[in-house]
């Protein structure tokens, strides 16, 4: 799953914001949906009530005039007698369209009722000051209605081709004095074409749009602090080479890039000074050295002559190692391409011809591009400290997920768990004294930890299961 997921802050960023605005333009589409179909209820309700709105006022208005003739036809008949049968107005009731009147109601009670649009009838019903009683409402083909059939077949001009399988809303409503229903009918609104298409395509632009400027407007954002990233790793590797970037992006991105810029041109001074610096010291100190390792030679006592010696050399090595270790992050070339198992043999063959007790299986050929100088003299500390420690050393080669492992083993005592971070630091010893004989000045698995980071690798000290000190510097191929 986190494979799937982007790691750059733009991707990140951006994920968040699609889904977001993608969640928020599902809604606003869901809404938009709910208002047409909001609409297109309020609309067949509206044409519903209406029609019963209207036959009501009708029927009111037919009581009356109704009762008006009767009064007059009674007096009539008072002062000339009865009329002639057939003689009269013929009194019948008219079809109308769209408006039946029955004893009972045209919704049969198996048939589904639609809740929302009775409940919605109701309300306008009862706003119009019309004291109704129940109210059905429910769905049906035209070809399943009687009262349509009949209709229709009374008025063959209303038949159009497909009639039949056409949906039609019915609304019974029983009259308030109980004496009836009243029924009307209307064909149900088709819902506009390609109107759920509208709305999809209208959410999907505005999610493209608004997601193509947040693309834009986050990339100016972001572009900067990825160059500054770059530049970052970049100085890490080589803090010699100083490279003022391009103050770009917002004001907060370009006020940051100002201060890398600062902060990156200071140590890039710091570090040329320290070199200055140790350089001086080198030469100021090694020159003196020399001399008094001349001037030793007079001294008549051949044991203090040796030991002045040898104070002197241990000052000299660790002053070496002191200006080495300096020097492994200010290197600027690319490395070459060596073949490191030729180059762990010439390194126990140096050993050997020492008649020391370091030995090698016969290595693998792994190429990598590497500093031959410092890869040897990283192998060289560890072998030196495996041969001082535990009396022998063990040198291998291997490859390991696209890293090659350069592996010291010996048979000595090992390191406490707790104390093997902590040799990795300088001048840090597992054996007290400052003695080069018996364990140097405690920078020389500094300076190998110092050269695999400067290749990109790492340094790892491990305790043997079967006793002894297991060290690997691991170099990427």
């Amino acid at each position: 799953m986190k494979r799937l997921l982007p790691s750059s802050l733009l991707g990140q960023v951006m994920l968040v914001l699609a889904i977001g605005l993608l969640v928020a333009q599902v809604i606003s589409a869901v809404l938009l949906y709910r208002a047409a179909e909001e609409r297109r209820q309020t609309a067949v309700v509206s044409s519903l009530a209406f029609r019963l709105i209207a036959d009501d006022a009708r029927e009111r208005r037919g009581s009356e005039r109704r009762a008006r003739f009767e009064a007059l036809m009674r007096e009539r008949f008072r002062r000339e007698g009865a009329p002639r049968a057939g003689s009269g107005p013929a009194f019948g009731r008219r079809l109308r369209l769209g408006v039946e009147r029955s004893e009972t109601s045209s919704v049969s009670p198996d048939e589904a009722r639609l809740t929302k649009y009775q409940d919605a009838l109701r309300d306008v019903l009862e706003a119009q000051d019309l004291v109704i009683g129940e109210v059905a409402v429910t769905r049906r083909l035209a070809g399943d209605d009687p009262y349509v059939r009949d209709v229709i077949s009374q008025r063959p001009r209303m038949r159009t081709p497909g009639w039949e399988q056409r949906a039609i809303l019915l609304a019974s409503v029983q009259r308030s004095d109980g004496t009836g229903w009243v029924t009307a009918r209307l064909p149900e609104p088709e819902r506009p074409a390609g109107g759920i298409a509208t709305i999809l395509l209208q959410t999907l632009l505005i999610f493209a749009v608004l997601v193509l400027l947040l693309y834009l407007v986050l990339r100016r954002i972001t572009r900067p602090l990825a160059q500054m990233t770059e530049r970052l790793a970049d100085f890490s590797r080589r803090p010699g080479q100083a490279v003022m970037l391009e103050e770009s992006g917002p004001a907060d991105t370009r006020r940051l890039i100002a201060a890398h810029n600062a902060m990156e041109a200071r140590i890039a001074a710091l570090l040329d000074e320290k070199d200055v610096m140790l350089g001086a010291i080198g030469h100021d100190l090694k020159t003196p050295l020399a001399a008094l390792r001349v001037r030793i030679e007079s001294v008549p006592d051949e044991m203090q002559r040796q030991r002045m010696a040898e104070s002197i050399e241990d000052i000299t090595a660790t002053l070496d190692d002191i200006l080495t270790l300096s020097r492994v992050g200010r290197l600027h070339t690319g490395g070459e391409a060596v073949d490191l198992g030729a180059l762990a043999l010439g390194v126990v063959g140096e050993f050997e011809d020492l008649e020391q007790p370091v030995g090698i299986a016969d290595p693998p050929r792994i190429v990598a591009k590497v500093h031959v100088t410092w890869i040897k003299r990283a192998l060289r500390n560890l072998v030196s400290n495996a041969v001082r420690y535990g009396g022998s050393a063990s040198v291998s080669l291997a490859s390991e997920d696209g890293t090659a492992v350069l592996r010291v083993e010996d048979k000595g005592p090992g390191i406490p768990a707790d104390r093997i971070a902590d040799m990795l630091e300088p001048f840090t010893r597992g054996e007290g004294s400052r003695n080069r004989a018996t364990g140097g000045a405690g920078l020389g698995l500094t300076l190998a930890r110092a050269i695999a980071e400067q290749h990109g690798g790492t340094l790892k000290l491990e305790n043997r299961a079967e006793g002894g000190l297991r060290a690997e510097l691991r170099i990427p191929v």
